[in-house]
């Protein structure tokens, strides 16, 4: 027997002893508050015995009240089990473990799911075990999601470090390791199939070593229907989700095919309203529709909440509060295996939501482990900060660009060109061309028609490639925006009104050793360091980052012209080649449908 089978097995016998034994109490006891049952979908009042980690019973617990049980009075106030947000990634907020931690857990979210394959991409295996290092320090309950392909596109982006099913042993054994992340190396079926089968080969051989070992395995299924759907889902090991779906009628054959649908509500794309009706109009049964981030900004987790937040927005919908919470609590929980969080019942652990306002999802006290972590929005456990070796701070292994680098050429005086177009909260693209102007052999940016250049330049030291493409629908008037974040391969992504401004911005980025600049005039308006990965900063708490990013998006709006919100984060996803239409990797201007590399210019 393992070690922890034996310490569990000294728990429950212990929780057995306190229950039976009349000389033995409770430690803490939640009284006269209102239950959330979250497999019967009830509400009734009832109180909650605690002892140590774990829930003793709920119910009528008067005779576990001892001379020394503290009993908190939640009269009139609603118990919930703590909010599991199941598909995340800490990188996105730029935010350490710790630091997303410190502003997520007063909102009553108390288990994590993170996908750590944007620092993957970066720094390989190496950086996801310091980040897997990093959560073991932590209080909440915080898992990951391994990507067993990096990158996810070969011959179509340049990451810093490559991961194939080779490296799913030494990854998944730890404890710490729920299992393989979103598969998006098969998201784009035909393509992939045609052209990359050697990816679908290892992708089965990954899944195959995750399920023989009882490790889960996370989809990405954008757009699929059909065979393609079918194809994707057995890829997975026939037990899959997909945190990308954006239509009611995506929603419906997922659930109808058992999918767990991880109903994406996060701080630049948000697909739960859609998703929903399938539940609310259709009358689906809701028990594989789960509620997740996927990315978020400090900003928002501070004024808005997370998933407490998210499940308010769920039940705005016209979606029973119960249900809603059922959605971020023991469906999750369900999917994932975990037998000891989203219910409120014997023997499980005392993670907790004190909620006083059910539709307003206003959360009063938060538990971690039977002890309070957290009230009225404050943490009151001591979560102290984290710093990363320098081993992951020199991410950035490229010297400074000119501006000739960056030119988009043509013939003659105009040119048609492919763009990008931008979708507003979304991180699916459309494809558009134009006619541009040409002066001196370069393509010039047009704010008349709202086409920017948009550039790509590696980063990781490997090839040295810069792709090139154009960018309709930023709203950018003035300067430029540059930064190191760019899913999925997160190589140096940048737009902007003048190439001068454009390569002042790149430059310093790759002078920071990753981060974000903005730059006007050739003069610098703002910018953030993101030196661990080029990703995230381990130099600012929670809150002065988002402090930081309130700052540069209202500079982005006052001083470049910036019309679109949570520019930064947009700009990221514009390299995301696993969706469609049109993408920009260092290798250039990617057909996503097609698998295949277009000329910025039309010839």
């Amino acid at each position: 027997m393992q070690a922890e089978n034996i310490k569990e097995a000294i728990q429950w016998r212990k929780l057995i002893d306190v229950l039976l034994d009349s000389n033995q109490f409770a430690d803490l006891v939640l009284k006269g508050g209102y239950i959330i049952n979250t497999v019967t979908r009830e509400i009734y009042e009832a109180d909650v015995a605690i002892k140590g980690e774990y829930i003793l019973m709920v119910g009528d617990v008067s005779e576990l009240i001892g001379s020394k049980t503290k009993v908190e009075d939640v009269k009139g106030r609603f118990i919930s089990p703590g909010f599991i947000d199941s598909h995340m990634h800490f990188e996105s907020s730029m935010l350490t473990c710790t630091e997303f931690s410190r502003l997520s857990i007063p909102t009553g979210t108390t288990t994590l799911i993170g996908d750590p394959h944007e620092i993957g991409n970066v720094l390989g295996v190496q950086g996801m075990q310091e980040m897997i290092k990093e959560v073991k320090t932590l209080p909440n309950q915080v898992y990951f999601t391994v990507p067993c392909a990096v990158p996810d596109a070969p011959g179509l982006e340049t990451p810093g470090f490559d991961v194939n099913s080779k490296h799913m042993e030494e990854l998944l054994n730890d404890p710490y390791v729920q299992g393989i992340g979103e598969i998006q190396s098969f998201s784009n079926i035909h393509p992939v199939y045609e052209n990359a089968p050697e990816l679908i080969d290892d992708l089965v051989a990954a899944v195959s070593y995750a399920k023989s070992i009882g490790k889960t395995v996370e989809g990405n299924a954008p757009g699929l229907f059909s065979k393609e759907l079918a194809a994707h889902i057995i890829s997975g090991g026939t037990h899959v989700s997909c945190h990308e779906t954006t239509t009611k009628e995506e929603m419906v054959e997922k659930l109808r095919y058992g999918v767990s649908v991880f109903m994406r509500e996060g701080s630049s794309q948000r697909n739960m309203a859609a998703c929903i009706r399938a539940i609310t109009e259709e009358g689906l049964d809701s028990r594989r529709a789960m509620l997740v981030s996927d990315d978020m900004v400090p900003e928002d987790l501070l004024k808005d909440g997370h998933m407490n937040d998210i499940v308010k927005r769920t039940i705005a919908q016209g979606v029973d509060p119960v249900e809603a919470i059922q959605m971020a609590t023991i469906n999750p929980a369900t999917h994932f295996g975990f037998k000891d969080v989203g219910i409120l019942a014997p023997g499980k652990r005392a993670n907790i939501a004190v909620i006083s306002d059910l539709n307003e999802m206003t959360i009063d006290q938060v538990y971690l482990n039977g002890s309070l972590a957290a009230e009225k929005g404050e943490l009151t456990i001591n979560l102290g900060s984290y710093t990363y070796p320098e081993s992951v701070k020199k991410s950035v292994k490229r010297d400074p660009v000119n501006v000739e680098n960056l030119h988009i050429q043509a013939k003659g005086s105009r040119a048609k060109v492919r763009a990008v177009v931008a979708i507003p909260d979304q991180n699916l693209t459309g494809a558009k061309e134009f006619k541009m102007n040409v002066s001196n052999g370069v393509v010039q940016p047009c704010l008349q028609q709202d086409v920017l250049p948009l550039v790509v330049v590696e980063r990781h030291g490997r090839t040295g490639n810069i792709g090139k493409a154009f960018l309709n629908g930023f709203k950018l008037q003035s300067g430029a925006i540059a930064e190191s974040v760019a899913h999925d391969t997160h190589n140096i992504i940048v737009t902007g009104t003048n190439y001068e401004d454009m390569v002042t911005a790149v430059n310093r980025v790759i002078s920071m050793d990753g981060g974000i600049a903005m730059i006007k005039d050739g003069k610098v308006v703002g910018d953030l360091p993101l030196r661990v990965g080029g990703l995230i900063t381990d130099e600012l708490n929670g809150r002065e980052v988002s402090e930081k990013i309130a700052e540069l998006s209202r500079l982005a709006e006052s001083e470049l012209g910036c019309g679109i919100h949570v520019p930064f984060m947009h700009l990221s996803f514009w390299s995301l080649v696993t969706s469609p239409e049109w993408k920009i990797t260092d290798m250039g201007l990617i057909d996503a449908d097609k698998f295949e590399i277009l000329a910025p210019v039309v010839e």
